[in-house]
């Protein structure tokens, strides 16, 4: 009755629209006070505490950090560039470069926000000055924003890990397929919808062809110095990682002080005097998730308690006897739940208490977490509370739920790799063991 009680007024916490962090402080304290379980205030206060004292969640605002002062360097338009140089005169090879700049980004700012803003802010303007229809450009900046969160570094595998004691570092390698697998289905759809569009197709190739006459005017060499060191983060941080040369908090440490390097000294793109706001906007993302992350060690404390973990584990294992089975289930839960609830806070509440239960029906720790994410990275692209659809829409100048409907495509091609991903594990789990 207790644990049920804790589900029930979390539940109805949120839908009263009560933010997360206080709907786990309500239903923490509600057992408490009603019916005398699930502990003491004194040690829901400690347990709050100790949730905040934590060294690994010092990676996340951290690769906050670094992704913002890369976004603010330009080096998302040196990416694209190259990117360009390589496929942009193909069918669909601009949107293509589009899906690649997302990707690699995304090794730099672990954020799926972050990777659609920084990328749709140069993106969107340059197709649209191609002829591509502007909203179109959006929903797949939307959808491919998404890659953000599921290529490494991740700042959502680094959540799962501090909620389940995973490996950071084989979550970050587990993430490296799935990803690549992900935009290829993108760039697959692209280029089906480019050969197939006869709108403004012979504007567009013509177009194509002056603007990327001048990316590669002074040839390969000189853009590839151009864009070298937007290259070379991502073989830094995650080389330095899977060597052991540094831990991922650490590796989150270096990717600042190689964006400032980088952005201050060397392209010089940035001034001292803009680093401050750098800092308070990197600590108002991640306040917010702070307080949650402070407050779900207490939640899942009391869930322990009243014995919650225990009735969900049960429960699974009752009416669940194969890994396909509670992992397609899992799935469908988790795409629904990715089209209300932000990523950070879903993972933090969804993943201790569903992994044990999981694990028991032979579900691997690293796959359930790499199926977790990119279920809720497809939330961040679908209505009606999609961040990356507000961030494409307002940089597009288009409602979010238009952007939505161009992205429908697109999500679609992201489902069928995600189906691959959950019922063939070794994509996740090969690089990882």
């Amino acid at each position: 009755m207790a644990a049920l009680l804790v589900f029930v007024v979390f539940l109805v916490a949120i839908v009263l629209s009560i933010p997360i962090g206080v709907s786990m402080i309500l239903g923490s304290v509600a057992p408490i006070l009603m019916m005398g379980r699930g502990g003491v205030i004194p040690q829901i206060v400690d347990n709050t505490l100790s949730g905040a004292n934590s060294t690994p969640i010092l990676a996340v605002p951290l690769f906050i950090l670094g992704g913002v002062i890369m976004a603010e360097g330009g080096i998302s338009k040196k990416l694209f560039n190259f990117f360009s140089y390589f496929v942009g005169r193909f069918t669909g090879g601009v949107p293509c470069a589009v899906v690649l700049t997302c990707l690699f980004y995304g090794a730099i700012s672990g954020s799926g926000p972050a990777t659609t803003a920084a990328v749709g802010a140069m993106c969107i303007p340059f197709m649209v000055d191609l002829g591509y229809n502007k909203t179109w450009a959006a929903g797949l900046i939307a959808v491919a924003g998404g890659l953000g969160v599921i290529i490494p570094p991740s700042i959502p595998f680094v959540l799962y890990s501090l909620a389940t004691g995973v490996s950071t570092g084989k979550l970050f390698l587990g993430g490296v397929f799935p990803g690549i697998l992900i935009g290829l289905f993108l760039m697959a759809y692209a280029v089906f919808y480019c050969a197939t569009n006869k709108d403004n197709k012979a504007e567009i190739n013509e177009k194509t062809q002056k603007r990327l006459d001048e990316i590669s005017a002074n040839g390969f060499m000189p853009l590839l110095k151009d864009s070298f060191w937007a290259l070379l983060c991502p073989l830094i941080i995650l080389g330095g990682i899977y060597s052991g040369f540094f831990t991922p908090t650490e590796a989150a440490v270096v990717s600042v002080f190689y964006a400032i390097i980088v952005c201050l000294f060397i392209e010089r793109t940035i001034k001292f005097s803009a680093l401050p706001a750098f800092l308070i906007s990197s600590v108002k993302t991640y306040g917010g998730l702070a307080f949650i992350l402070a407050f779900a060690t207490a939640f899942g404390r009391v869930l322990s308690l009243t014995h919650a973990t225990s009735a969900v584990q049960d429960f699974i294992l009752n009416n669940f006897h194969s890994d396909i089975a509670v992992l397609s289930v899992c799935t469908i839960i988790f795409l629904i739940l990715g089209m209300i609830m932000d990523t950070g806070p879903a993972i933090i509440i969804l993943a201790p208490v569903l992994l044990p239960a999981v694990k028991m029906l032979g579900v691997n720790e690293v796959h359930f977490g790499v199926v977790l994410v990119c279920c809720l990275s497809i939330g961040l692209a679908t209505p009606p509370f999609g961040l990356d659809l507000f961030v494409a829409g307002n940089i597009s100048q288009d409602q979010p739920m238009d952007v939505a409907k161009r992205a429908f495509p697109f999500i679609v091609a992201f489902l069928i790799s995600l189906a691959l991903i959950v019922y063939i594990p070794s994509i996740s789990t090969w690089l990882a063991y």
